[in-house]
């Protein structure tokens, strides 16, 4: 371990707080996992004793994936905290275990990619944790860990002094649970801290950063990129390769209203983390997309509750012409013999798998409405109140980048986030409502589409 001062005041307050969820968000390069790792030590220095005058305390250090978990945040730590010191272990779920003088520290690091790294973390017994990129962990994750942490050292052992979350994060977006926390309904006992932009005056930990370092930042980059990573302002970037490449938010999003002399098709996404849109198919052809339904952590028996209020209440007078799931949602799991198009044809959703769930086939069916022109419109446009489809539609539905050398490579099926179920069940939806026959054919001639049947 080294002498360290944290990188500037808000970092310094940051660590200073006693509040129980405390979050720092700032641009590239500020210093806000250093403050976290340090957090770390300084309340491990500072735990309660026990009886027998040690001061124990165990941490969490929380990951979205593996990878990352191993090539940034312990690399990080080790930045620090030297394997050599103590008992690092690098095998299973990686741990470092430190006693010097009266401290007594154990340190976990856990991915949210590994099914077997989030059981042991919904059942450990923590002093504290630290969320590493938070923008990236789901809300849920937060949630269990509220009920994981001040459970060690017990009051058998002397119980702790300050128990908690520490959390940081480049900005999110305005719709991610972050933003929603730190800005409009802030719960009580947590608090959020705001770095400075890197260009502004107040810049944090520039003595640690190469002279122009965020002025190279800016050059070649996109405005977004930019208000995100240089600027720390809320904002969406673009990561990876964006699915849909055809949709265009000045094109593909208008305002309409429904009526019911077209009827409503619905696709839907299953998994932990379900999702539904709801659209109507135009005399002429085009598909309008009026409503998504976008869940976190829920059930089948409860999605199907609360779709079919959806489709009664919002949508009451209109028919429905068919209603398309994912294929997948008509296997019984090895725990419950019941399957999701079960529970749904219960709650009177007559849904049926889409007849194929091969990507490229999903792909092309939405791909080919958003290339077609009918009378002059796109063929599929999207209701601005779809926000979160919209995002998903603009790239944060992507394939991901692949870490190799050269020429960028992408992953050959998209990443699972939070927009992909959502973009998945727009898929179904067109390819139930017959999209999939269509494939779309880019000609050396322009890039006017051709359309071709997909056998």
């Amino acid at each position: 371990m080294t002498n360290y001062k944290p990188a500037g005041p808000v970092a310094k307050a940051f660590m200073m707080d006693d509040s129980f969820f405390r979050g720092i968000m700032g641009p590239f390069g500020s210093g806000k996992s250093t403050v976290c790792i340090m957090e770390i030590l300084r309340r491990a220095s500072l735990q309660q004793p026990g009886k027998d005058g040690i001061r124990r305390s165990r941490w969490a250090v929380i990951r979205n994936t593996y990878p990352e978990l191993r090539t940034t945040t312990i690399k990080s730590w080790h930045q620090w905290v030297s394997p050599e010191l103590g008992r690092w272990v690098d095998e299973g779920l990686p741990f470092h275990h430190i006693k010097m003088g009266d401290m007594d520290l154990e340190v976990l690091f856990v991915a949210l990619d590994r099914p077997q790294d989030i059981s042991k973390l919904l059942s450990m017994e923590l002093t504290g944790a630290w969320v590493n990129e938070a923008r990236e962990v789901p809300k849920p994750v937060i949630d269990g860990l509220t009920g994981r942490v001040g459970r060690y050292p017990s009051m058998a052992m002397g119980g702790t002094g300050w128990s908690g979350i520490i959390a940081d994060t480049n900005p999110p977006d305005s719709d991610h649970w972050w933003y929603k926390l730190a800005e409009e309904d802030m719960p009580v006992g947590w608090r959020f801290f705001k770095q400075p932009g890197g260009l502004s005056e107040h810049a944090e930990n520039r003595e640690h950063l190469p002279d122009q370092y965020y002025e190279r930042q800016v050059a070649g980059k996109d405005p977004d990129w930019v208000k995100v990573y240089v600027h720390g302002e809320y904002g969406y970037v673009r990561d990876g390769k964006p699915v849909y490449p055809e949709f265009k938010e000045s094109v593909h999003v208008a305002e309409f209203e429904v009526t019911e002399k077209w009827p409503l098709y619905v696709g839907i996404d299953f998994g932990l983390t379900p999702a539904a849109t709801i659209a109507q198919r135009t005399a002429l052809g085009q598909w309008r997309v009026h409503s998504e339904l976008v869940t976190e952590d829920m059930g089948a028996v409860r999605f199907s509750e609360v779709l079919r209020r959806v489709m009664n209440e919002r949508y009451k007078g209109f028919t429905f012409a068919k209603i398309t799931g994912d294929p997948a949602g008509d296997v019984r799991a090895q725990t419950d013999e019941v399957t999701p198009f079960q529970i749904l044809r219960k709650a009177g959703i007559p849904a049926q798998p889409a007849a194929t769930n091969d990507f490229i086939k999903r792909r092309e069916s939405v791909a080919g409405a958003l290339s077609r022109l009918i009378d002059g419109a796109p063929g599929l446009i999207v209701h601005p109140q779809c926000a979160i489809l919209r995002k998903a539609m603009a790239g944060g539905y992507a394939l991901k980048r692949v870490q190799v050398g050269g020429a960028a490579k992408y992953r050959d099926m998209p990443d699972k986030n939070d927009y992909s179920h959502v973009a998945e069940s727009l898929q179904y939806l067109l390819v139930g409502g017959g999209e999939a026959r269509l494939l779309v054919k880019r000609t050396q001639s322009g890039p006017r589409p051709e359309l071709a049947v997909m056998e």
